[in-house]
């Protein structure tokens, strides 16, 4: 498997993120649903910073049971419920994809599908 990531020097340079990923070789794709900022035990701590924590490590578990770490995600599509939270986010992530960031899409929400969940955030993956 062969991905190219590019970011064409005609778009405004990405801050965190890749404007676009190539596959150019048979891979193994893996979809994920939403992860949220709930623990394994059912908590779902208060805090923002902690939920977005909480939901990229569950990303990262669901990564490890197919046998593939964040350098195998090519897309991500984030969710927040407040502006407030972006710096956050933007720390989690770039701790998440320290080099060669997926593509990705942020979007603030009104709620999500309990009204204690702050973050959430899909991806896909390939390898």
């Amino acid at each position: 498997m062969t991905t190219t990531r590019t970011n064409p020097p005609t778009v405004r340079a990405p801050t965190g993120y890749t404007h676009g990923v190539l596959i150019t070789a048979p891979a193994r794709r893996l979809v994920m649903s939403g992860q949220v900022g709930i623990a394994p035990d059912g908590v779902i701590p208060a805090a923002a910073d902690v939920q977005i924590s909480q939901a990229f490590a569950n990303l990262r578990a669901v990564l490890e049971a197919h046998d593939m770490t964040p350098a195998n995600v090519v897309k991500v599509t984030t969710f927040l419920t407040n502006r407030d939270w972006l710096p956050a986010y933007r720390a989690a992530r770039t701790a998440f994809f320290p080099t060669e960031p997926p593509a990705s899409t942020l979007l603030f929400v009104a709620g999500l599908a309990d009204p204690a969940f702050h973050f959430e955030i899909e991806a896909e993956a390939i390898a």
